[in-house]
């Protein structure tokens, strides 16, 4: 189809037979108004009417016509013009389009359902300049001079303009082809408010909207948004919708039982508005989401169960039924509850289903058990003595655990201390039933004690005795001898450091001669000489052997010397005598000599 020179001509090929409809139309058009264009084949005639001229023709050879190929509107793209040289495809076509409509359809919107396009105004003329503007030479001067450029402005939105350049001279002038631009969309003005909505289910809605008026330009998509009402600025959720044809749309991700602030926004390729009031919609209750599993303060024969509300109720929780073991024990709106009679460290199987009025949601199921207590009995242990330093300790597991064993702990007291006092010497999560206690003293009675653990705390046994095997002692001390008088001495001595059993008897050596053997710490020797030198050492015995201790030396006490001291004199002159004496038979101690002179003595005048 083509307008040229005032002839509207319709070109027809099917197979082989071409036809030809010329209809004579001259400046009829030209008139600002829209012109009614119809063109149709049916059977052999083909005709071409336009607002009241009509033309046809009756071609009997014409074949069906069936289209499955692209239609193109306003020109052919180059890649195929090459096939229809017939046609002149001349520019310079100034008017406008709409309501293209086929026989077979609905009217077609040509913005939605090009695949690609050249913008055209496909709404209709916006300019309202004069009815002859569609002649080439009655277009409008927009600028006189000798610039090679010109800007103007003041022009409509979205418009397709035609312009081309005329060069003058006083030889005449020279014309440009036609050339088409146009302006670009504005922002879309006046978006509604949605008009009605209504709730799918708790979490999408459905809203339906007007076409906004007095839109220049396409729109590319509309934009639906949801706010929580008294929320935050910031849309929860929103949806784009490409398919501006369709004036209803959902919102999806919205959250049950909340009030929402529906807006709607309209955009062109020059950008978006949204509408200035919002539609207010409130979601219905749904079944609650995220409900938490019970837990329990554990105590030995109850347990206090406690839960919260769901992380999204959804609405309002109308009930809770709290199941253990598969069987319901409590339904009502309370979130604690005691589970009573219950055995000792037993576990048992719990969940809880929250309600509202759209329904229920299972937690998961947790197991909790009753708080431990100490095992109820536990064995003395089994000692076996393995050697003179140590102990091989055995015991059996309790018989009631009431838990989980924790640990064992052995605890020891000897006779050294009376019993009084009981040392920790094993402590183990390793729950071997034998320990071996080694760098024990030999002779020694042990009492010896174990104590089971579990989370609940500690049970003891009652104390089991042994006595590991003597050894001959050690450290023996060194006697103490103390003389009081000149012929005699008291000594004494303390146990050995380490008995290593029963001391059966104590021996006391005086210079190497065994002096008193028995169970005595103490003995008396007289019958010495004065200042005589003497040596001592203790001896321990157990019934595996004897021991002796260090040796010290002692004297005893002096005694006045017994015997005649003999004196010798010679005179060495006028005035010096020599002495000299023997000592007494018996000194009886450390002697010291006094000289006495009696006579007259020499003095110089």
């Amino acid at each position: 189809i083509e307008l040229k020179s005032g002839i509207l001509n319709i070109f027809l090929r099917t197979g082989i037979v071409f036809t030809q409809v010329d209809l004579w139309l001259g400046l009829s058009y030209c008139d600002g108004k829209w012109n009614e264009v119809i063109v149709s084949k049916e059977g052999s005639v083909i005709s071409a009417t336009m607002n009241e001229l009509r033309e046809q023709a009756l071609e009997p050879r014409v074949q069906q016509l069936e289209v499955n190929s692209p239609v193109y509107i306003g020109g052919i793209p180059p890649e195929i013009q090459s096939f229809y040289r017939e046609l002149g495809l001349e520019q310079g076509f100034g008017g406008c389009m709409k309501d293209v409509k086929f026989t077979r359809g609905a009217v077609v919107n040509l913005a939605s359902v090009s695949s690609s396009a050249v913008r055209v105004n496909l709404d209709g003329c916006l300019s309202t300049d004069s009815a002859v503007n569609c002649r080439g030479n009655d277009s409008i001067l927009v600028y006189r001079g000798k610039e090679q450029s010109v800007y103007e402005s003041a022009l409509q939105p979205f418009t397709e303009y035609l312009y081309r350049v005329v060069a003058l001279n006083e030889g005449g002038s020279v014309s440009s082809a036609w050339t088409h631009i146009r302006t670009r969309e504005s922002v879309p003005q006046n978006v509604p408010t949605p008009s009605r909505a209504h709730s799918i289910n708790g979490y999408s809605i459905e809203v339906t909207w007007d076409k906004p008026a007095g839109v220049i330009g396409v729109i590319e998509k509309y934009i639906l948004k949801a706010y929580e009402a008294d929320g935050p600025t910031v849309p929860i959720t929103s949806a784009e919708l490409a398919d501006t044809g369709m004036l209803t749309g959902i919102l999806r991700g919205l959250h049950p039982f909340t009030n929402y602030a529906v807006t709607l926004t309209a955009c062109t390729l020059a950008g978006c508005t949204e509408s200035l009031h919002a539609l207010n919609i409130s979601t219905p209750q749904e079944a609650p989401e995220d409900v938490q599993s019970p837990t329990a303060i554990s105590f030995p024969t109850f347990l206090l169960m406690s839960w919260s509300p769901p992380k999204t109720p959804n609405g309002i929780i109308t009930q809770y039924t709290l199941y253990m073991n598969g069987i319901p024990i409590y339904s009502g709106n309370g979130t604690k509850y005691v589970v009573k009679d219950l055995a000792v460290f037993t576990p048992h199987q719990f969940l809880l289903t929250a309600c509202t009025l759209a329904g229920c949601t299972n937690s998961t199921q947790v197991t909790l058990f009753t708080a431990q207590l100490p095992p109820s009995h536990v064995d003395a242990p089994v000692l076996t003595v393995l050697d003179s330093r140590t102990i091989y300790v055995q015991w059996k597991e309790p018989v009631e655990v009431n838990g989980i064993l924790d640990h064992y702990i052995i605890y020891m007291a000897t006779n050294e201390q009376n019993f009084t006092k009981w040392n920790v010497i094993y402590n183990s999560t390793e729950l071997f039933l034998d320990f071996t206690i080694p760098q024990l003293f030999p002779g020694t009675e042990y009492l010896i004690k174990l104590a089971a653990c579990t989370g609940g705390g500690c049970s003891i046994s009652a104390a089991s005795m042994a006595v590991t095997d003597e050894s001959t002692p050690e450290g023996v001390p060194a006697p103490k001898a103390q003389s009081y008088a000149s012929d005699s001495f008291n000594i004494s001595w303390t146990k050995p450091e380490y008995p290593n059993g029963i001391i059966t008897s104590y021996g006391l050596y005086m210079d190497g001669v065994l002096l008193q053997n028995s169970s005595q710490l103490s003995c008396y020797a007289y019958g010495l000489a004065p200042w005589s030198l003497h040596s001592f050492r203790v001896q321990a015995c157990t019934a595996k052997g004897c021991a002796l201790g260090p040796l010290v030396e002692a004297r005893t006490l002096e005694a006045a010397p017994e015997g005649m001291v003999d004196v010798f004199t010679t005179v060495d002159g006028s005035k010096e005598v020599q002495l000299k004496w023997l000592a007494p038979n018996k000194p009886n101690g450390k002697l010291t000599y006094a000289v006495l002179v009696t006579g007259l003595f020499y003095a110089d005048q």
